[in-house]
Parts: C-alpha cells; structure tokens; sequence
C-alpha cells in the first residue's frame, strides 16, 4: 500500500499542477479543493488562512507562495464568471494539506506527495545555493587573479592591450582545446557584453582559476622578459590543466553547461542575505520597558 502512495499522488496532484509565463509551476486552490473532494470552495478557505499563517511564522514570504488572482470560468450556455482563486506554490500545496480535513481520504495522500515533493525541492535549493556562493567566491579569485596575472604579464613584455589580448587567448585555447575567447563566447551562445567568466559554473571558474595562478607562478619563476615566451608559456599551462583533467575523466570545459549570469546571482544572493538579516532583527525581542519606580 505504502509502495504505492508516491506514484497514485503523482498522478492525481501532478495532473492539476500549472505552470504560468515565467515557468514557475503552480497548483489552483480551487483545483485542490476539488481533488480533495471539498464540495465548496469555502471550506477549503480556514485551511488556507491558517497555512498563511504558518507560511509567515516559518519566515517565509506570504507572497511567494500564497499569490491571489481572479479566473474566467464556465458555468454553463456559454455564459463566464469571474472567480477568486489562489496560486499556491509546491510549498503553499504542503501547508494547506496540512491543514485540511484529515477525515477526508485524498488528505493524507496528499499530505505524503507534498512533504516528499518540498523536501525533494528544498534538497535541490540547498544545492543550488552551495553552487551559487561557490561560483561567488570563485570569480571573485578570478578578478584578483587576472589582475596579478596582468602585473607579471605586463612585467614579461605583454605591454599593450591587444598583446595582452593575445596572451590571454593563448592561455585559453590551451585549456579549451585549441577554442579562443570569441569561440567560447560563440559556443555559450552569449550576448556582445556578456563575459565568459560570468558564466561559468563552478568547476570550470575553478579550472580557469588554476590556469591562472600556475602561468602567474611561471612566469614569475623564470623571469620571463619576451611577450612570445609568455605567450608560450600560458599555452603550456593551459594544455597542462586540459591533460589533468582528461586523466581525472572530468568533463572538458567546453562541454560543461552554461551558468547564470553570475550578476543575476550576486543580486539574488544579496536580497537572501538581507531577508535572513531582517528575519534575525524580527526574532530578537523588544527590551521590556523599565516600569518600575525610581
């Protein structure tokens, strides 16, 4: 019986879930209400009070989850009127379950496929977190990086801007399999303005970090005064990280997915630090005032 509950839920709430213009997945609350075998949609309302209600306590935005819109509906000879209804998130689905009618057969059914399905989906955010500030702290190192790179390059007679152009290719074409800067930016499918590194996930920041610091390391060793040796030299290293990670059977860099804008995730991960700031200040209680007498 157990074994079946996953698949029988899939089928009943997947069969009713939406997902509207900007991709995002969402479930009617009135579509839910009938699946639960509410006979009217107003009894299904206290449970979704108080699932608001829990939303805020457990910090959570009411309104990324709980959004209210009105909808077109048929009620017979062709004639419509509009309803009020709910676009409830994965998340919102599991709060208003949990507050439904337990005596009512679909509830507890449902009860399982949300929980299983939140959980599942609070996994893969926490995921994709740890990927965003790894990516985060790693273009950072990039821009550090690249700057030190740029000293010592300049120090081995990579002096104008197009040479250190140049240079810079050479150190790419070494790593991505003899693909310059404009083939990478081709094969990511960028736009003019975008730049490569911006979008590049955490393993291939991490490779091209690599490149970075070890033709830095070299070309600093061995004194390096000529811009065709440096050129030689960044090369090299780019084709030593390659060979390394062909051996360690990793994905070449080329082949990896393209990543987010990293600007779209500083802005993101900015307004989530600010919200767990504002979330700590509202947890800290008021000092109770001093009523006692002087």
């Amino acid at each position: 019986m157990n074994e079946q509950l996953p698949a029988a839920a899939s089928n009943t709430f997947e069969r009713i879930k939406r997902v509207n213009q900007a991709g995002a997945e969402f479930w009617s609350a009135r579509e839910l209400a009938r699946v639960l075998e509410y006979r009217e949609f107003r009894n299904l309302s206290a449970a979704i009070a108080k699932a608001r209600e829990a939303c805020t306590q457990s910090g959570h935005a009411v309104s990324d989850h709980f959004v209210l819109f009105n909808e077109m509906v048929g009620i017979g000879s062709g004639a419509q009127r509009e309803l009020e209804d709910w676009a409830l998130s994965r998340y919102a689905c599991y709060l208003v379950i949990q507050n439904a009618d337990p005596g009512k057969p679909l509830v507890a059914l449902g009860q399982t496929y949300f929980a299983i399905q939140t959980r599942r989906q609070e996994l893969a955010d926490a995921e994709a977190l740890q990927e965003n500030q790894k990516r985060l702290l790693l273009r950072a190192e990039m821009k550090t990086r690249n700057k030190k790179l740029a000293g010592v390059a300049k120090q081995s007679g990579v002096v104008q801007p197009l040479d250190y152009a140049i240079f810079m290719d050479h150190g790419y074409r070494g790593l991505y399999g003899g693909l310059g800067m404009r083939d990478i930016h081709e094969r990511k499918r960028l736009k003019r303005k975008e730049h490569i590194l911006d979008h590049m996930g955490s393993l291939e920041l991490a490779a091209n970090l690599f490149r970075t610091t070890q033709a830095e390391d070299k070309l600093r060793r061995e004194n390096v005064r000529s811009k065709e040796v440096a050129n030689r030299i960044h090369s090299e290293v780019g084709r030593k990280v390659r060979r390394t990670i062909h051996e360690l059977g990793g994905t070449m860099p080329e082949n990896l997915p393209v990543a987010e804008s990293i600007k779209k995730v500083e802005n993101r991960e900015k307004k989530r630090l600010k919200a767990e700031q504002k979330k700590s200040v509202d947890m800290v209680p008021e000092a109770e005032s001093d009523t006692s007498s002087p």
